[in-house]
Formats: C-alpha cells, sequence, structure tokens
C-alpha cells in the first residue's frame, strides 16, 4: 500500500460540493516557476509524462500542505495560490509510471526542487529518503517521504532592485585581466571584512576587497560556480563537503550559504548588491556555470529535480553499442563529465533551461559574462562533438547571450572532447598548452624556447587560422583545480590525503619543482629560489599577449599545503589568508608592477597578431626575437633546445591595432627578456637602431634594480632565472 495520501481532484477555481472556494485556481503554464504577484502566487512546472502534479507549501515548522494542481498545458502543469507571498517555502511532487529502464521514475513520495527556483533554502541530509529507487533493489520505487531532507525553493518577490547607474561599459577582451576566485574563500579569513560578512556575498563587495583587486589591477572577477548546489552524498559519508560548487542543481538561484542575509530571498538582492559593487569599482562579473551535468548523479544517485519530473528528457542515453555488455543496460546513462550524468541539450526543454539560466544572470542579475565548464560535454549533437550543436548555435544567435562574455573549458571527461583551438568566435579558451609550456620553462625541463615564444606572443598556432584574435587564449599558470602559484614551486607531489580519497584524486601531471625541498621549509635560500620562480611565472603570465587569469591568492603566496584537487576542503586549506605573517610581499608586487605595465602600455595587450615585419616603410619590425649574445634569434638558434634564454622585441610606434577610434596609436617599444637557466647569463643589447637607450622598468633579478639605465650595445648580467623589461626612453 502506497504511504502516499490520495488527495481528492477538486475542480479549481469553482465551488466544491462542499460549499467551499478550491484554493488552486487554473493560472498560466508561462513563466514557468514561481511568479509572486498582489492577486496570487502562479506556478509552473515541466514534467510532460507525468499523471499527477503537487505544488507543496511548507510553513515556518517545516509543515507542509499540497495542493494538486489539474492544469496541463504543452506538458506543462500550472495553478496559482492565492495568499502566497514572498519568502514561502515550496516544492512539488509528480506521479507517474515507476519504470526506471524506460526512463521513468516518477515517485510522488520525492519532494522536488523547482527547476526554476529564484532562490533556495535548505541543504540536501544523507538520508534513504532522497533516493526514488530501493537501495538494495534498484528496480523498485522507494516510498519513504524525503521532505525535511532536500533543499526547497523560495517564492521571491518582484525585481524592484535599483541598479542606479552601476553597469560600466563593458571591456573590451585585450583591456581585461581575470582574477579567479572562490565567494567564500576569498574573504572567509579577511580580517579587515566585517566577521558577520566574512563568506559570503556582502563580503566580496566591501571595499577591503574591491579596492584590493583594482589596486592590483584586476578587471573582472571569474566566482567559481554560484549556483545552488549540493554535496555529494559519498563526500558527506567522509565528514566533508563539496566546496569548489560543481554539483549544481538550481541553475537560477544564488547559493544560499553564501548569503548573509539568510536563504529565503534575502540571497538574491544579496547578490545584486556585490554586482552593483564590483561595478562600482570598474570590476565585470563572471559565473563559472556548471550545466553540463547535476547534482543527481547517475541513476543510483539522489533525486531531487530533474530526474523526478522527467529523467528520460533531461540526462543523455547511452547508444547499445555504448553499454554493450554493462550489468543492466537499459538502466543507463551516457556520461561525458565524470560526474554520473550529462545534461542532453539536444533535448529542447534542458536546452530551454540552460538558455533561460544564462538569460536570467545576465539581463536580472547583470553579470558579464560566463566561463562555461565542461563546456565540449554541452558541444554535442547526440555523443559527437559538434560546434553547430543546437547548444552553440542557441547561445550564437540569442540576442542577449552574444552580447556577453564566452569562456570555454574546452574539454570533457572523454577522449573525444578536448577542443582547445577549435571553439568558433566569440569563444575565448582557457589555454592549458600555455599553462603546461611555461611551467615546463620556469622549472628547467623546456625543451627550448620555440612554444615558449609562440604561447608569449598569443598562440598563432591555436588561434589564427579562424580569424580570432590573441586574445582567444585565456593564459593562466593555475586554477582552482591543481596547485596554486606557491605550491607549483615547493612540491614535486600532489598531498590529498585529507580529501578521504588514500591520495588516488587530482593528477600526477603537475609539472612542478619544489627547489631542493619537499614542502615548506627554514632553508633561506631554498624559499628565495621558490619565491624568485613564482615572480617569474607571475610576470610572464601578465606580460604574455592574450587575457591573463590569476588565481585568487597566487600574487601573495596562497598555499594549500600540496592538496592539487581541494574540491573538498572548505577550510584553511583553501581560503585565502590575509593575516599570514609570510604572505610573499615581493610576488604581489611583482605582479602589480606587470598589470600596472600591461595597463598604461597598448603595445603590451595588443588586438592584432604579430607579424614579425615594419608597421611601416624603412621601420622596425612589430615584433623580434632576441638572443642572449645580441642578435635575431637564427633557424639554428630556433632548434637548440638548450637555449633557456629569449628577448622579445615588441615594437611601440606605430602599434599594428588601432585606437578605438580608429586613430594611428603609439607608444614605447619594449625588449623582454625571459631567462630560466640555472645560472647566471650576460645579455648583450642589440645595437639595432629600434630603441637606442632604455630603462629597467620590472625585474624579478635582485641585481638589476628598477630605474637602471641600458644602452644599445651594452651588456646586461644577469645573476639567475629571472624575467627583466627594459622600456625604450
Amino acid at each position: 500500500m502506497s504511504l502516499f495520501p490520495i488527495i481528492p481532484r477538486v475542480p479549481p477555481g469553482v465551488w466544491n460540493e462542499l460549499g467551499e472556494r478550491a484554493d488552486v485556481w487554473p493560472g498560466r503554464l508561462e513563466p514557468l516557476g514561481a511568479t509572486w504577484s498582489a492577486e496570487a502566487t502562479n506556478f509552473a512546472v515541466h514534467a510532460p509524462r507525468a499523471t499527477r502534479a503537487w505544488v507543496c507549501l511548507f510553513d515556518d515548522d517545516g509543515v507542509e500542505t499540497r495542493h494538486e494542481l489539474t492544469e496541463r498545458t504543452l506538458g506543462t502543469w500550472h495553478g496559482a495560490l492565492p495568499g502566497v507571498g514572498p519568502g514561502t517555502p515550496y516544492g512539488f511532487r509528480v506521479d507517474g509510471p515507476w519504470d526506471p529502464a524506460a526512463g521513468s521514475r516518477f515517485n510522488p513520495h520525492k519532494l522536488l526542487l523547482d527547476p526554476y527556483a529564484r532562490a533556495v533554502s535548505g541543504r540536501l541530509l544523507p538520508d534513504e529518503s532522497v533516493y526514488a529507487h530501493d537501495l538494495d533493489r534498484p528496480e523498485l520505487r522507494n516510498d519513504l517521504d524525503s521532505a525535511g531532507h532536500v533543499p526547497v525553493a523560495v517564492v521571491v518577490g518582484p525585481d524592484e532592485f535599483d541598479w542606479g547607474s552601476e553597469r560600466p561599459k563593458r571591456q573590451r577582451w585585450r583591456d581585461t585581466v581575470i582574477y579567479e576566485l572562490h565567494v567564500k574563500g576569498m574573504t572567509a579569513l579577511h580580517d579587515r571584512v566585517p566577521e558577520h560578512l566574512r563568506g559570503t556575498y556582502a563580503g566580496l563587495a566591501d571595499p577591503a576587497v574591491t579596492d584590493y583587486l583594482r589596486d592590483l589591477g584586476v578587471t573582472a572577477v571569474e566566482l567559481l560556480p554560484v549556483h545552488h548546489f549540493v554535496s555529494e552524498p559519498s563526500v558527506a559519508a567522509r565528514g566533508l563537503s563539496n566546496y569548489w560548487g560543481y554539483n549544481s542543481i538550481g541553475f537560477f538561484a544564488p547559493h544560499a550559504a553564501y548569503s548573509s542575509a539568510g536563504d529565503r530571498g534575502g540571497q538574491v538582492t544579496e547578490f545584486k548588491e556585490m554586482v552593483r559593487a564590483f561595478h562600482a569599482a570598474g570590476i565585470e562579473v563572471y559565473l563559472d556555470v556548471v550545466y553540463n551535468h547535476t547534482a543527481e548523479a547517475g541513476p543510483d544517485g539522489p533525486t531531487l529535480a530533474f530526474r523526478g519530473l522527467d529523467d528520460l528528457e533531461f540526462y543523455r542515453r547511452p547508444s547499445p553499442a555504448d553499454h554493450a555488455g554493462a550489468k543492466d543496460e537499459r538502466d543507463s546513462y551516457w556520461d561525458a563529465t565524470g560526474c554520473g550524468n550529462t545534461v542532453d541539450t539536444d533535448d529542447p526543454f534542458a536546452l530551454r533551461v540552460i538558455l533561460d539560466s544564462l538569460r536570467y544572470w545576465a539581463a536580472e542579475m547583470h553579470v558579464d559574462g560566463f566561463r562555461f565548464d565542461l563546456l565540449s560535454a554541452l558541444s554535442r549533437t547526440d555523443r559527437e562533438i559538434d560546434m553547430r550543436s543546437r547548444f552553440m548555435t542557441a547561445v550564437g544567435q540569442d540576442p542577449v547571450l552574444r552580447g556577453v562574455k564566452l569562456i570555454a573549458e574546452p574539454w570533457d571527461a572523454t577522449m573525444d572532447g578536448y577542443l582547445v583551438g577549435n571553439c568558433p568566435p566569440p569563444w575565448v579558451e582557457w589555454n592549458d598548452h600555455y599553462r603546461d609550456t611555461m611551467r615546463d620553462y620556469w622549472r628547467g625541463h623546456s625543451a627550448g624556447i620555440r612554444e615558449v615564444a609562440t604561447r608569449l606572443a598569443g598562440s598563432s598556432d591555436l588561434y589564427a587560422d579562424d580569424g580570432r584574435s590573441p586574445y582567444a587564449s585565456v593564459n593562466f599558470d593555475t586554477a582552482h583545480d591543481g596547485f596554486t602559484v606557491r605550491d607549483l614551486v615547493s612540491y614535486d607531489r600532489k598531498h590529498n590525503r585529507a580529501n578521504g580519497e588514500d591520495d588516488r584524486d587530482g593528477t600526477d601531471d603537475n609539472r612542478s619543482s619544489n627547489h631542493g625541498a619537499e614542502g615548506e621549509t627554514s632553508d633561506e635560500s631554498v624559499v628565495a629560489a621558490r619565491r624568485r620562480t613564482a615572480s617569474n611565472l607571475m610576470a610572464t603570465l601578465c606580460l604574455s599577449n592574450g587575457v591573463p587569469m590569476i588565481t585568487a591568492g597566487d600574487e601573495r603566496g596562497r598555499t594549500q599545503r600540496g592538496n592539487n584537487n581541494a574540491y573538498c576542503q572548505d577550510n584553511e586549506i583553501s581560503w585565502v589568508d590575509w593575516q599570514g605573517d609570510d604572505a610573499w610581499l615581493d610576488v604581489y608586487e611583482v605582479t602589480k608592477a606587470a598589470l600596472r605595465l600591461r595597463r598604461e602600455h597598448p603595445a603590451l595587450r595588443q588586438r592584432h597578431w604579430f607579424e614579425g615585419r615594419p608597421t611601416m616603410v624603412g621601420g622596425p619590425k612589430d615584433l623580434a626575437w632576441l638572443h642572449p649574445a645580441g642578435r635575431e634569434m637564427t633557424t639554428a638558434d630556433w632548434h637548440d633546445d638548450k637555449l633557456a634564454t629569449l628577448g622579445m622585441f615588441v615594437l611601440g610606434t606605430p602599434l599594428r591595432s588601432p585606437s578605438p577610434r580608429g586613430e594611428q596609436q603609439s607608444d614605447r617599444s619594449f625588449v623582454l627578456w625571459f631567462h630560466s637557466g640555472a645560472g647566471p647569463v650576460d645579455l648583450v643589447l642589440p645595437d639595432n637602431g629600434w630603441a637606442r637607450s632604455g630603462e629597467v622598468v620590472l625585474s624579478t633579478d635582485p641585481t638589476v634594480l628598477v630605474g637602471t639605465a641600458v644602452e644599445d650595445g651594452t651588456t646586461l648580467p644577469l645573476s639567475g632565472p629571472c624575467v627583466v623589461v627594459l622600456r625604450e626612453v
């Protein structure tokens, strides 16, 4: 016998046989979700194969009242309830056939989160009731009620937020400097942010944060996932939680745990206030979005929303060839994400959810751009990579989305999903070729400088052939997943025991160097070498052609104690330490100085590709590569695998890139020297007449001081690995 109470059908909007007015009006099928008005709140949920549907309201004591939705139009169940105001928690229940092998997992005992919820309250608690299937016999339905163990949606009032004149002019890509940060981790330990605001959206909006980033030279923050997410049951079972947030379940709702204003809708206003504060500081806001999979995981995962509303249409299924020989070849998903499921962007409704979510964040929350986690998983037709897939085409044609910045993580968990260099305009891409090349170069494992030069100049081998500009390359040394810069120069191997996975998780391809001691050490010579390498990495990143992305805290020596997969470390391992006595402030000063040079000199952030030839008749080349002996690089030099020193001459007048008004631009010329050799080297400054005299404007070599005057034809001794930038005077 079912434990779910049968609710009598009452025609909505009419008088029943007892002379009482039914409490559910017919309502509207659009918009989806909960829409409040002074008259009533309209509820609409898409569940085309369900046979019955209810909206369930909760009072402050968690007592549930169910209202059946008897209107179904075009697969959407809808109804309106008078007297339901903003802040009311709610969820949906639906009934229908139970046949997991056929993609039917309808179970009215599971409270389902509204996919269009603007706010979410509560947590996912470890309990057998959150699974729609019997844990021992998955083919059977589990009739335990999940209410009280799953998050619920919250009715949000009308958008009356006063944005004022906050929205700044959109920044050009070539002027952009991205700072990847975690909402909580950025301020959880910040001594100048009020204690009650630390780790929240309001904490990020504090001037202590916005002023710091603006002073550093950051023009955009990229927030790790803020769509409402939950922790995986397997992680919770280890006494840990999902920290990064790549386990989304609410594509429209700001994650409630980051709100200082509570979870009854206050998180929406607080998020907007944060965006407004960043914009007032001249900083754009990008979201790292996870649409490729959801927190419902594989077929054995919890039923929280999409799986219960229509499992068949939302998740990709395998072909017979894909799952031949599987234990249960009928009841399975096709997984390109490594997370158990893959959202099926071929399905019209799944695609609509993603597009509606993106438009909501761009139009109503004033977000400036998006970084798409595992874009390759979204960019498929059936299971094949397709740059003209429904998703890619829809985003490119959407009048709202084609006006925001689009950043691809151009890979997924499959062998065929690696797309670096293959995303179409206007997408820009995380460039892991840059990351790997520079890590190898600065740890002394580079096979010459051929690829180093290509990455410094913008990676034309990846982006020039399809008409894109150097800014299509988002350059980075580190990101949230992997070592920090400090750990990159302090550890030869990962140290992930705290994750509870016996150190099996996280990559072993770190391309790192501990400089002679594993982990933290009191050896001053080792520490000095590490800080110098860190400065070299950061200076190179900031001065390379393309868009630099800095991971929060790298500029001041943040460490994760050798953990290169801190996804479940919601603690001091992951948080930025603002009060530590061992902050690498010399690295901070180098980073700030490099970003200032980039900002002040258009020669160092050009939109057009260098051509290696004059920009005017009889003039010098726009780019020339220099050998430390004082000559231009020869073919033999380029194939010298032992060469570890490279000079990069960048012409200032005239620039190949015009000004925003189309005028010819003039700037100073520069010579940038990159030396990764273990010992000293004497640079012979070329006597070519291009820039007769100059000065040192940036140096990571303590023997070469900023402000030092230099002349063509003279020698400049370098004491060891360093970056030295000379500017024409």
